[in-house]
Formats: C-alpha cells, sequence, structure tokens
C-alpha cells in the first residue's frame, strides 16, 4: 500500500488534509474496522489506456500473462434456465 491511510472517523475530521494530500498526487485510503474499504486518489485524465493498464499491473489488479486456459465458462449451469427466463417475460 503507497499512500497514506485513514480511519473513517479521521477521514471526517482530516478532510481539507486529505484532499491537501491527493491535489499533491499521493492516494489516501480509507479504512473501516481496520479493513480498507475507500481509495481516495488524484484524477489521471491524460493517461493513455496502457498506462493505466500498467498502473493497474502494478497494484496487482490485472494481470498481462496469458493464462493457460483462455475459455469462458459459466458460474452455474441450470438446465432450462433460458427457457425458463423467456417464459416468465410473457
Amino acid at each position: 500500500m503507497n499512500g497514506s491511510s485513514y480511519s473513517t472517523y479521521e477521514a471526517k475530521a482530516r478532510f481539507s488534509e486529505i484532499l491537501r494530500k491527493v491535489r499533491q498526487g499521493e492516494t489516501v485510503f480509507i479504512s473501516y474496522r481496520g479493513k480498507e474499504v475507500a481509495e481516495i486518489r488524484p484524477v489521471q485524465e491524460d493517461a493513455t489506456l496502457e498506462e493505466r493498464l500498467e498502473k493497474l499491473e502494478q497494484r496487482g489488479i490485472v494481470s498481462s500473462q496469458p493464462t493457460t486456459d483462455a475459455r469462458i465458462s459459466p458460474l452455474v449451469y441450470s438446465p432450462g434456465a433460458l427457457k425458463r427466463f423467456l417464459e416468465s417475460r410473457d
């Protein structure tokens, strides 16, 4: 985690300080009961798609590494679900 971290209580009390840090380019994390629940970061309007993907990869959110199985499969298979759905729309 790069940047400052505040509890929700601290964030309410120090909102101006948080905005100052964000304007300076820092990312600020807000936590609730010890778990991060929000991220406040500077807006990056001029970033290209490649730059945004690179940042997401650096943060571990996406990966550019190919997988062994690139197929898309349903999470749940329910026989006749489409038919029941279409019938319910009549």
